[in-house]
Formats: C-alpha cells, structure tokens, sequence
C-alpha cells in the first residue's frame, strides 16, 4: 500500500526524478514559461514556489540553499533572486500558473504550460 507516499515516480530512480526537477525547474526560471506534461507540470509547482519562497528572503543562507537545490547554476540563481523574485514581495504564494492544453498528437498525453503569474 502507498500510504503517505505523494510522490510522481515517472517510472524513473530517485535521482533520475531529481535530475529531471532540476532541469524543468532551470528552463522555467531562463524561460520563465515551458511546455510539458501535465504531471510533470504540477510535480514541479511545488518544487519551483519553495525555490521562489526562499528567494523572495534574499539572505545568503537561503541563497545557498537554492544554490544547492539547482546544482550549483549561479546564473540561473542570479536570476531567480534579482528578477524573479522582486515580483512577488506582496504576494504569499501561487507564482505560478499550469495552464493544460490538451492531448499530444503522437502519444495523447495530456500538455500544459506552466508560468510565472
């Protein structure tokens, strides 16, 4: 039984998952707007606001944090705590926003975008 155990697996290993977090998590934050899956969509809101929650701080401790959390991109971070998240001071939470699209032509599954608000 998967009592307590939320998690998406993807039919992927943990770090496989991880890797994969990563780098829908550095795209949306270059491209501030991706096109994916809608699982992989709303696995990754959770991941990307807690990212955006700790910039919104802007001490260095949260800075090395994220730092951690986003294997060690300072562009990227660079950009989620000057740019990004200045936007959101007043707000509490709810940065981003999965808009679904449908199904994909080759393999139905079902597509959203996923963006910042």
């Amino acid at each position: 039984m998967r009592h307590s155990n939320k998690t998406k697996k993807f039919g992927r290993e943990k770090t496989q998952r991880h890797a994969l977090m990563h780098s829908l998590a550095l795209n949306l934050i270059v491209r501030e707007k991706i096109k994916t899956t809608e699982p992989k969509a709303k696995a990754l809101r959770p991941f990307i606001e807690k990212l955006v929650t700790l910039a919104k701080k802007g001490d260095l401790a949260s800075r090395r944090v994220v730092i951690s959390r986003l294997t060690n991109r300072s562009k990227e971070v660079k950009k989620l705590f000057e740019v990004i998240a200045p936007k959101y001071t007043d707000k509490k939470g709810g940065y981003t926003r999965i808009i679904k699209l449908g199904a994909r032509k080759s393999d139905a599954a079902p597509m959203a975008v996923i963006e910042f608000v």
